[in-house]
């Protein structure tokens, strides 16, 4: 189940990403042991213990209702029943259903550094371990952190990072990182660095205090232009020439209407009727 001892180098960066010469990881740590067996106990408690519990289904001694034997013993042709809240009839109680319990399970300490440690071993075995010397943030700054993630060639990918004590900063800066989980070196457990596919771990957190040297900042990626807007289309002559004749005609003032329509309107006109005498017409005999 274990190796035999051998040591790691792992590749080291600036906060910004510019790359630095590589560093030995510490042998008491990094030196080989992979204990799958160990692991999984861990990781299996570490899962159960954030277990709330609290699921709950009322027995027949707790559901409102049924005191009364619904009908007599004997004379009915049915069969006996005591109570309408028994688990056979609907509504009624549940039998075996769960209770408020604890799925705590508790691992020694020392299964749970030898777990932690085999996680270590196997992720440094991948090259999936790199250094920071330090991150010396002033304020929290989400697109500085994610920068540094894009540069190292881990973005969309699950990044641990491990920082030498609490650092209010860069934990505030990695927050809205669904990919990137930022804690104390510490408060590691096996179960986060199984978890993650590349560990970046502050240098000052496993003993190494790296010298400053010099950095670039990372290139800012380029904005886009906005698209020209088309020019606008000169008007041709024939619109420009029916547009000044339009706007001449109604310039000029209304002339006079022809006589033929007021002529054309009386035609149209129904003819009077003729006027009668008032004696009535006298029917032949």
């Amino acid at each position: 189940m274990a190796d035999t001892t051998q040591t790691f180098e792992a590749a080291a960066y600036t906060a910004n990403g510019t790359a630095r010469d590589h560093v030995a990881l510490p042998e008491t740590l990094f030196d080989g042991t992979i204990n799958m067996p160990v692991m999984h106990q861990a990781v299996k408690a570490y899962l159960a213990n954030q277990r709330q519990g609290n699921a709950a289904t009322k027995t027949r001694g707790f559901v409102a209702g049924g005191n009364q034997k619904p009908w007599r013993q004997k004379g009915t042709g049915r069969a006996r029943q005591g109570s309408i809240r028994a688990p056979n009839w609907v509504g009624g109680g549940t039998v075996f259903g769960p209770i408020p319990r604890s799925y705590a399970q508790y691992v020694p300490r020392q299964v749970r550094a030898l777990a932690r440690k085999s996680a270590f071993n196997a992720r440094a075995r991948e090259g999936a371990v790199m250094v920071i010397d330090r991150f010396a943030y002033d304020a929290p700054k989400t697109s500085r952190l994610a920068a540094l993630v894009a540069r190292l060639g881990l973005e969309g990918r699950k990044v641990l990072i491990l920082t030498n004590g609490v650092n209010e900063h860069v934990y505030l800066s990695g927050r809205n990182l669904a990919t990137v989980h930022v804690m104390p070196y510490a408060d590691v457990s096996a179960y986060h660095v199984l978890w993650s596919d590349a560990v970046l771990v502050e240098g000052g957190a496993i003993g190494h205090d790296l010298p400053p040297v010099a950095d670039t900042e990372p290139e800012a990626k380029p904005k886009r232009e906005k698209a020209a807007k088309p020019a606008k289309q000169k008007k041709t002559p024939r619109k420009a020439a029916s547009k000044k004749a339009a706007a001449k005609r109604e310039s000029q003032p209304a002339k006079k209407k022809k006589t033929t329509t007021a002529r054309a309107k009386s035609a149209h006109k129904k003819p009077a009727a003729k006027k009668t005498s008032g004696k009535p017409k006298k029917r032949g005999t």
